[in-house]
């Protein structure tokens, strides 16, 4: 597999649209099938949250905003990660109102094992491709980032 020639305006275009419209649906079917395929006792979303947490202590309206559900979804799904001993949760030192949620030492290790699990189905996955795809993919993946970053500056939530 030969990377293309940078695209001419026109294809850029083309490219950028095709691009725009298929990663995200396929960035989200890469996550679902990680899930599918990765043993694990944990669900999408409490994974998500635990995720979410990894950067430090959040509110839960904002764990909310970030993982697009209502602020009383996310109430349950904190509490039922506290249940398990994975987040805990204290009152907000700036705001005594408000309240803070943080990983615990068994939730950064539930993180882990996710984290395990999607990397041992990715590599048993990725040793069948060719040199040129893995390094495709290697390439793909550092733009990607720096697409994330783009997209997280100036968002004060992440």
């Amino acid at each position: 597999m030969t990377v293309p020639a940078p695209p001419a305006d026109t294809d850029r275009r083309e490219a950028i649209d095709a691009v725009a419209g298929a990663l995200v649906p396929a960035a989200s079917r890469v996550t679902r099938l990680l899930l599918r395929r990765a043993p694990q006792r944990i669900s999408r979303s409490d994974a998500g949250v635990l995720s979410a947490l990894n950067g430090g202590p959040r509110r839960i309206t904002e764990l909310a905003d970030l993982e697009g559900h209502a602020q009383p979804t996310m109430t349950l799904l904190v509490k039922r990660l506290e249940e398990r001993g994975w987040v805990a949760r204290r009152r907000d030192p700036a705001d005594g109102r408000g309240v803070l949620v943080s990983l615990t030492e068994a939730g950064h290790a539930a993180l882990e094992d996710v984290r395990a699990a999607y990397r041992t189905v990715l590599r048993d996955h990725l040793v069948a491709l060719s040199d040129d795809e893995i390094a495709a993919l290697l390439t793909a993946t550092h733009a990607l980032e720096t697409l994330l970053d783009a997209l997280q500056q100036g968002d004060t939530t992440e």
